[in-house]
Order: structure tokens, then C-alpha cells, then sequence
């Protein structure tokens, strides 16, 4: 009788365990979803943004229409793309972009006192800041998900019930370097 006891009592407690890595694993994937959320719904804000600005510079920077239409071609990309991989490209393409733009604005004194302009671009730094944090809480609960799925015991059942590993964020090497302005 004891050891049928005993032998239950191993059981109960192998699907317990069995069942805490498998909720724990999935916790992992809904965090990382939800952390893709949050980038996604900064990105769309900051899409709208970006319109706004484009036609308060229009008005100032007419002859500067090529980098105009890299910003508005980017930020359609941006909107358009139908997965992180694909928002994270072309994220980093708008990145660039924005810069060219600021770099531009530069040369503009006019536009650089208009007040529209001040407020968009406080505005769109304000969201680039809260992109940036978004981006690392997303990095963070991808590494998170990744160490529970490569390492013991998550490594055995992230196998069997189809865990795959997720890619975080990553800057392109176009967004690392600085806009080249034109005079």
C-alpha cells in the first residue's frame, strides 16, 4: 500500500512540475506578445506623427523633396508591414529617415521656429523615447522566453509542445550611422 502511495505521490508531483514549466513557458511567450504590442502601438503613433510633420515641413522645404518622400515612403512601409520581423525593418528604415529629416530642418531657421514644427518634434522625440523602452522591454522578455526554453527543464518540454526561440530587436547598421545632408 505504501508504495502504490508513494508512487502516486511521484506522479502528482512530475505533471505539477510538468505543468508549472509549461504555464511558465507560456507566461514567457504572452509577455513577449504583449511587449510587441506595446512597440506596435508606439510605432502607429508615431506614424501619425510623422504626417503631421511632413506637412508642416512641406511648407518650409519645398526643394528638399526627396528626403520628404523617403520619410513618407518609410512611414508607409512601417504601417504596411504585416509582422515584427517586417515592422522592425522597416522601423529601422524610418529611423534614418527621420534623422535626414531633422538634419534638414536644420538648415531651415524659419522652420525651426515654427511652433507646429517645435511641438511635432518634441512630440515625436517624446514617442521615440517611449519606442526606445518598449524595444527593450521586448528585447528583455524575449531573452526571458529564450533562457526558460534553452535551458533545463524548459528545454525538454519547449521540444515537445512546439516552443520556438523569438528574435529580438536589433538596430540596422543604416540607423547607426549619421544622415548625410545636402546643400
Amino acid at each position: 500500500m505504501i508504495p502504490v502511495v508513494i508512487g502516486i505521490i511521484v506522479v502528482i508531483a512530475i505533471v505539477c512540475a510538468i505543468v508549472g514549466v509549461y504555464n511558465n513557458l507560456v507566461t514567457l511567450r504572452n509577455r513577449i506578445d504583449n511587449a510587441w504590442q506595446n512597440i506596435d502601438t508606439q510605432l502607429q503613433r508615431r506614424c501619425d506623427l510623422i504626417a503631421n510633420l511632413v506637412e508642416t515641413v512641406k511648407g518650409y522645404a519645398k526643394h528638399e523633396k526627396e528626403t520628404l518622400e523617403a520619410v513618407i515612403s518609410a512611414r508607409n512601409a512601417t504601417v504596411s508591414a504585416d509582422s515584427p520581423d517586417k515592422k522592425m525593418e522597416a522601423n529601422n528604415a524610418l529611423s534614418g529617415a527621420l534623422r535626414q529629416l531633422f538634419a534638414v530642418a536644420e538648415s531651415y531657421p524659419d522652420l525651426k521656429a515654427n511652433a507646429n514644427f517645435a511641438h511635432l518634434q518634441a512630440t515625436l522625440e517624446d514617442t521615440e523615447n517611449k519606442v526606445s523602452y518598449a524595444r527593450q522591454s521586448y528585447n528583455d522578455c524575449v531573452l526571458n522566453y529564450n533562457n526558460a526554453i534553452q535551458t533545463f527543464p524548459g528545454v525538454i518540454f519547449a521540444g515537445i509542445f512546439q516552443f520556438k526561440p523569438r528574435t529580438g530587436f536589433e538596430a540596422s547598421n543604416e540607423s547607426r550611422q549619421a544622415p548625410k545632408v545636402q546643400f
